[in-house]
C-alpha cells in the first residue's frame, strides 16, 4: 500500500469520506462542527451542509487534506488556521500565544483501511499542507488515553500517541473531554 496526501480540493472525494451513505438529505456532521460558528452549523440542514463544503473545497487553501491509496480516497483530515474555526473563541481549547497557529481536529479512514497507519500518513500530511501554506506552528487537541481503548466514534481527534509519533509535544492541558478522556494541546512548530 502506497499512501499519497493531496489537498482536500476534490469535492467528490470528500463526500465519499464525509457525506451521507444513504440519503442525500441526512443531516450528518460533515466536519462542520469546528469548522463553523455554531449557529451557521445549526442552520445547514440536510444538502445545504454538502453544499457548503463543496465551497469550502473550492477555497485557497481548501479545508483539509485526502489519503489515497492509489486512486481510491482512503482517510480525511480537517486542518485549517485556527483562526477560520471555532476553536479561535473556545473557552475549553487555550491559546498557546498569539501566533497564526494552524489547527488539525478530525481524522477519518474509511473501513476496510483502518489499522493500516493512515492516520500517520493523514497528520504528517496535514502538517505539510500547514507548512506550504505559511504556518508557523500546528496544533491538534487529541484524546490524552493512555493506552486505553477509544471508541470509533470518538476516536476522530486522534489520540496522543499518534501526534507524539509526529513530533508534536504537549504545550496545554485543556478543559475539553471526550468520551471520558482528556483532551491536551499538542503542538508543532514549523520553522
Amino acid at each position: 500500500m502506497t499512501i499519497e496526501v493531496r489537498p482536500a480540493s476534490a469535492f467528490t472525494d470528500v463526500a465519499t469520506m464525509l457525506g451521507p451513505k444513504k440519503s442525500a438529505d441526512a443531516n450528518i456532521c460533515w466536519c462542520l462542527s469546528y469548522r463553523v460558528p455554531h449557529k451557521v452549523n445549526q442552520s445547514l440542514v440536510g444538502q445545504e451542509r454538502g453544499e457548503y463544503v463543496a465551497r469550502l473545497c473550492r477555497e485557497d487553501p481548501p479545508p483539509g487534506v485526502l489519503a489515497y491509496d492509489g486512486d481510491e480516497v482512503v482517510g480525511w483530515a480537517a486542518v485549517h488556521p485556527r483562526a477560520d474555526t471555532t476553536f479561535a473563541n473556545s473557552r475549553k481549547i487555550p491559546h498557546v500565544d498569539q501566533s497564526d497557529v494552524w489547527s488539525v481536529w478530525c481524522f477519518r479512514v474509511r473501513p476496510g483501511h483502518r489499522k493500516h497507519g493512515i492516520v500517520h500518513h493523514l497528520l504528517a500530511g496535514a502538517v505539510e499542507f500547514a507548512r506550504a501554506n505559511g504556518a508557523t506552528a500546528i496544533e491538534g487537541y487529541p484524546v490524552d488515553n493512555g493506552q486505553a481503548r477509544v471508541d470509533l466514534t470518538m476516536a476522530y481527534v486522534g489520540t496522543r500517541a499518534v501526534f507524539e509519533a509526529a513530533g508534536f509535544t504537549k504545550a496545554a492541558d485543556t478543559t475539553s473531554v471526550l468520551a471520558g478522556f482528556p483532551r491536551v494541546l499538542m503542538r508543532l512548530e514549523l520553522n
